[in-house]
């Protein structure tokens, strides 16, 4: 099968490049950029030297829907927003990476993005796709819309005890320490090395747009309002995300209901690990130990002092957090091993 990449010179799109070439089911035949248009994909992205002879093209919509079979989108947020009415007419079915997407509120994206959206009548026909929660949906959708990736983080972590209840769900506090690539390729300031490295900045305190996402995703869910309070940290690292959720109990829980709880909810999916051990210095999850995987390790710690949950979450932002739930959603919507293609080991030492 043909697939096209559709803003493909970032990180998010270079990710899907060394995913996708080596996947068994697909042939990448195209892979636009405005800025890169007939270089090499290899001078951009060196890691897959050797690997493709692949040159950026620039984007043109009739081509790319007459010579591919599914399109991913790693553009800019607001700008797939401009062009996707355009492409599915053809009935081409697409994965966009971006935010254009993910919400159903059209108002949402005056709130938290600042503008408004330009084809409001797609939001409901868009699949948010994260495959723990909505595989049915996805494995039928034509326009899939992947998670953020701090969303998906504190989505994976919440849903279970979000579905069970028993805590308050206008007091949720999530944490988050991101690595400098999810801020994307294009340099500023805060990403320049003497500003960026060894620093703990938190960077969006209050009013993170991710919060949209994780409010939308548990609301839906429960069938209960969620409201969220979101705080975000760039930290040391180039990959990887962790989130540290702080819930508050209604009901008394034990560490044992906790893990039965959360066994049951992910029983069989494949890239979800539960982490809480009594021994070693991973006890607990850790972005080090993802990076390059699909995974999204999971692990808690009950506060009896304080009727308090902590939930943490550990992905790869650009894996789990963008390009690996992306060709998992391909999987899925095609019958396919949702593991092929992604069945990779993390480094040890990164």
């Amino acid at each position: 099968m043909n697939v096209g990449i559709i803003g493909a010179s970032g990180y998010v799109g270079g990710e899907l490049l060394r995913l996708l070439i080596k996947h068994p089911r697909v042939d990448v035949n195209l892979a636009t950029s405005r800025r890169y248009a007939g270089e090499f994909v290899y001078r951009i992205h060196p890691n897959l030297r050797g690997w493709t002879k692949l040159k950026f093209t620039a984007f043109n919509p009739s081509k790319a829907t007459d010579t591919c079979d599914l399109l991913f989108i790693a553009t800019p947020h607001g700008v797939s927003s401009t062009f996707m009415p355009e492409i599915i007419e053809t009935g081409i079915r697409v994965i966009d990476t971006s935010a254009d997407f993910r919400l159903k509120d059209p108002k949402a994206y005056i709130k938290w993005y600042g503008w408004e959206h330009s084809c409001p009548e797609l939001l409901e026909k868009a699949v948010y796709g994260l495959p723990e929660l909505h595989r049915d949906e996805i494995r039928r959708g034509q326009i899939i819309a992947c998670p953020g990736c701090m969303a998906a983080a504190a989505i994976l972590a919440l849903a279970p005890i979000a579905k069970h209840g028993g805590i308050e769900k206008n007091r949720v506090i999530v944490d988050f320490k991101v690595g400098s690539s999810g801020g994307g390729a294009k340099p500023s300031l805060a990403s320049h090395h003497p500003e960026h490295f060894g620093v703990i900045r938190p960077y969006k305190p209050v009013g993170h747009r991710h919060t949209a996402e994780i409010e939308q995703e548990l609301s839906m869910l429960s069938g209960e309002k969620f409201s969220i309070a979101m705080s975000a940290h760039a930290v040391n690292i180039v990959r990887g995300i962790l989130a540290t959720c702080h819930l508050f109990l209604t009901k008394q829980i034990s560490l044992v209901n906790v893990w039965r709880i959360y066994r049951q909810f992910y029983g069989g999916e494949p890239f979800i690990r539960l982490v809480r051990e009594k021994k070693g210095i991973y006890r607990y999850p850790d972005p080090k130990v993802v990076v390059g995987s699909n995974y999204c390790d999971i692990g808690f710690e009950l506060d009896i002092n304080y009727n308090r949950l902590v939930l943490l979450s550990a992905l790869d932002n650009l894996m789990k957090g963008a390009a690996g739930t992306a060709v998992q959603d391909m999987n899925i919507m095609f019958g396919w091993d949702e593991k092929e293609g992604l069945w990779d080991l993390s480094l040890h030492p990164i």
